[in-house]
């Protein structure tokens, strides 16, 4: 063993970085697999067991035989090799694979790993002690038949739920939960001394005690009684729990905010350039309630002079504070239909940080010189005061502007020399937009309109108009100039990555394009001019929007990182959020690194540094999906409440997804989507073809396809499941009978009726980019 003591780690007093875990799961920790295996590949040859526990200081008889039960299972999990002198060497396993469990409601599920490669398959089997979210050490154990990588999973690093939202149900002596979050497939038990108060078929939340096993089911207790299922803003209160929101402000935050007031106190203005003559505009949504954004063009010589002014959340919101921890902790602001959980409290959020109208408010500004084509000559950063002249929505603003109202342009007469600049510099970067291919993908978003106690009323489509448009092209521009301000200061930050599609993807995407007698252009690597050339060639087609959808799945999510990879749609080397402190934790990060590069002091002397930076986000990215997951679970219930009484009643719909289980159809009128399921198709036998979209009839050559025009009847909807079910009535024109064979395409499996999977629901609102 000298060699081994010779080296610079000393393994009996080097710490393991997984103790705490090691300690949560044993009685008598003994060293995690990370460190032992990290101890037999600084040894560089093999080590007999008796080697190992000197090396680690292990001389008990209970943590000697830990050892040769962890060593042995590390041997079955192909992390070691036993050899015939009996010494451990690394084995073919110990390149492991750390991820995040995803659950799937079938009760299998895949493994998302760390470095981003390809997800692997998770069998039911190995999914019996895991739940959705959990992470794990895994390692690939073959193919399966349809060609993706299989995980083992070797060991279980964290638990990450710890408390569920369901349905309480009660059978002969066995009570259980059944969980609102179908990606949590097992039921929970609850012994009867922990059923507290709740009844058959309420709405509880229940505190894991006990994780699953291979052999047991998870065993919890109630914690909690929501109520009926029906109650109005249900819906909201199981989102909140089952995604574990944050919705409740610590105690040292509210003792933190006490002293603030709603006025901004004039210490805090000295200092600051002072723009409260100039006529800023906010131009929002009509239900917004906070403004984190002003606009002011000025028309010169030579072109516009374009201030963007941004709540200057930064100066209230300090690093190491109560109210920065929470602020990190929720990560972003989330939107229900008629509610909101703030990312930070309301004195801020609708107050102190709210540009509000004929009040002074802190801001920070980017300035920016554009030519008369459209092009950022220069820009700057600094920080000012300044006040609103005006709240003005987008639909005001497109009925001056674009229609002439005349009625608004009299109430409003002093600004509309101001806002006229507006559209004139806007029209002019939209040209510039256009000839480098930024995307503009119009797709159709939906608000909901409720009545009395909370019924709705209806679903109406959101209008997306050229005031819309204009606010959305100054932000991106105020966005880039921060990402080339940050990256010349060489400032650590976060940016807005958006990579291009995957080789899969594209492959899938053109060879439904070729069906329909359309062409992607830019061969294995199209570029963002490519997709809008694309895009513009479609605009008429009434299939127009779902061409957009399949666009959009072609690429990657937009995630946070302080990676400079580019943003793909926006076609942009670099690109960050600058524009909404208020309501994402990035934007505020990106604030205080601009405001360090303004106080003169050398980077070094930054809070955060590049690691950080990575950890932040992945942390914002993490809490962005589930904050819009929730969202998407609430609109998804409320769809269902809205066709619960519609049973029985006919639409006009677009097949809107097709797969191996039947294929959505989205309501013309009322922008709902359901499932036909393909055992309600009768007299033949369906094949899928993922590869253009359809189900194809072995017998009658009908074939069902994306963009197809059908007439439904809604037989079902379960609330439980958040999905509606219909009946085909008939099909349009487009789907039809053909005598074409299928031999000639790469036919998917024969399609058997299976358990179908939600529809994903567009959000509430767009938000500004």
């Amino acid at each position: 063993m000298t060699d081994i003591q010779d080296q610079e780690t000393d393994f009996k007093n080097l710490e393991d970085p997984h103790a705490e875990r090691e300690a949560e799961k044993y009685e008598n920790p003994i060293p995690s697999r990370e460190l032992i295996l990290q101890l037999i590949t600084q040894a560089q040859r093999p080590l007999r067991r008796q080697q190992i526990a000197q090396q680690f200081g292990l001389e008990s008889p209970d943590a000697l035989e830990a050892l040769r039960r962890r060593l042995r299972a590390m041997e079955r999990d192909g992390q070691l090799v036993f050899n015939s002198r009996q010494k451990y060497s690394p084995g073919d396993g110990h390149n492991t694979i750390s991820g995040r469990v995803l659950g799937h409601p079938d009760g299998f599920g895949f493994l998302k790993p760390d470095d981003g490669s390809d997800d692997l398959f998770l069998s039911p089997r190995e999914m019996k002690p895991l739940l959705h979210n959990d992470r794990v050490v895994a390692r690939v154990s073959g193919i399966d038949r349809k060609g993706r990588r299989e995980a083992a999973v070797v060991e279980i690093t964290e638990r990450n739920t710890h408390q569920i939202v369901g349905r309480f149900f009660v059978e002969g002596r066995v009570a259980y939960v059944v969980p609102d979050n179908k990606k949590i497939h097992h039921e929970v038990l609850i012994p009867n001394e922990d059923t507290g108060k709740a009844k058959k078929g309420q709405i509880v939340v229940a505190e894991i005690v006990q994780q699953p096993t291979v052999h047991c089911q998870p065993i919890g207790r109630v914690t909690e009684v929501l109520g009926l299922h029906m109650a109005p803003g249900m819906e909201i209160e199981m989102a909140i729990r089952s995604y574990d929101l944050p919705n409740q402000w610590p105690d040292a935050l509210l003792e933190e905010i006490k002293s603030l007031t709603p006025e901004v106190p004039e210490q805090a203005k000295q200092g600051r350039e002072d723009i409260r003559q100039l006529p800023l505009v906010t131009i929002d949504g009509e239900d917004a309630r906070d403004f984190d954004d002003a606009v002011y063009v000025q028309k010169t010589a030579k072109g516009w002079k374009l201030l963007v002014a941004i709540a200057d959340v930064s100066h209230y919101v300090r690093v190491n504070t109560a109210l920065d921890a929470e602020a990190k902790n929720r990560s972003t602001s989330v939107y229900f239909p008629e509610k909101v959980i703030p990312m930070l409290p309301e004195i801020l959020s609708n107050g102190l940080c709210s540009l509000n109208p004929q009040v002074d408010r802190l801001c920070m500004v980017c300035e920016m010189v554009i030519s008369a084509e459209g092009n950022v000559l220069r820009s700057r950063f600094y920080e000012a005061v300044m006040r609103s002249h005006a709240r003005l929505t987008y639909t005001q603003v497109a009925k001056m502007l674009v229609d002439g109202d005349q009625k608004l342009i009299q109430k409003y007469h002093a600004l509309m020399p101001h806002l006229q600049n507006l559209y004139g510099l806007y029209k002019a970067m939209r040209e510039q937009r256009e000839l480098r291919g930024a995307m503009d993908f119009d797709t159709q978003e939906t608000r909901i309109v409720f009545g009395a106690e909370r019924k709705i009323e209806q679903i109406v489509p959101v209008v997306r108009n050229d005031a819309h448009k204009l606010i959305e092209e100054f932000m991106i521009t105020a966005n880039t100039a921060a990402a080339k301000f940050l990256n010349r200061k060489k400032m650590p930050r976060l940016l807005r990555i958006h990579d291009g599609p995957g080789a899969e993807k594209l492959l899938a995407l053109k060879t439904f394009l070729g069906e329909l007698g359309l062409h992607l252009g830019g061969g294995a690597q199209p570029t963002p001019l490519d997709y809008m050339h694309l895009l513009e060639s479609v605009k008429e087609r009434k299939d127009a929007h779902l061409i957009q959808t399949l666009l959009l799945r072609s690429m990657s999510q937009a995630v946070y990182s302080p990676d400079t990879k580019g943003h793909f749609g926006l076609a942009l080397e670099a690109y960050t959020h600058f524009t909404s402190p208020i309501r994402r934790y990035p934007d505020l990060l990106v604030h205080r690194a601009i405001r360090h590069c303004l106080s003169g002091k050398k980077v070094s002397e930054f809070h955060y540094s590049h690691p950080d930076m990575v950890v932040l986000g992945e942390h914002c990215s993490a809490n962005e999906r589930r904050a819009d997951d929730a969202t998407r679970d609430v609109v998804s219930w409320l769809k269902c409440e809205y066709m619960m009484d519609k049973i029985g009643e006919e639409f006009d719909g677009i097949i809107s997804a097709v797969t191996g289980f039947g294929f959505f159809v989205e309501l013309q009128a009322i922008y709902v989507e359901g499932l036909v399921h393909i055992a309600s198709l009768h007299n033949d036998y369906f094949d899928f073809d993922a590869g253009r979209h359809q189900l194809y009839g072995e017998r009658t050559g009908v074939r069902y396809r994306l963009g197809d025009l059908v007439k439904v009847r809604v037989v079902r909807v379960n609330l439980d499941d958040k999905k509606i079910d219909f009946e085909l009535l008939q099909s349009g024109k487009s789907a039809k009978k053909t005598s074409k064979s299928p031999s000639d395409k790469s036919r998917g499996k024969k399609s058997e009726p299976k358990k179908e999977t939600k529809s994903k629901s567009k959000p509430r609102r767009r938000r500004k980019p």
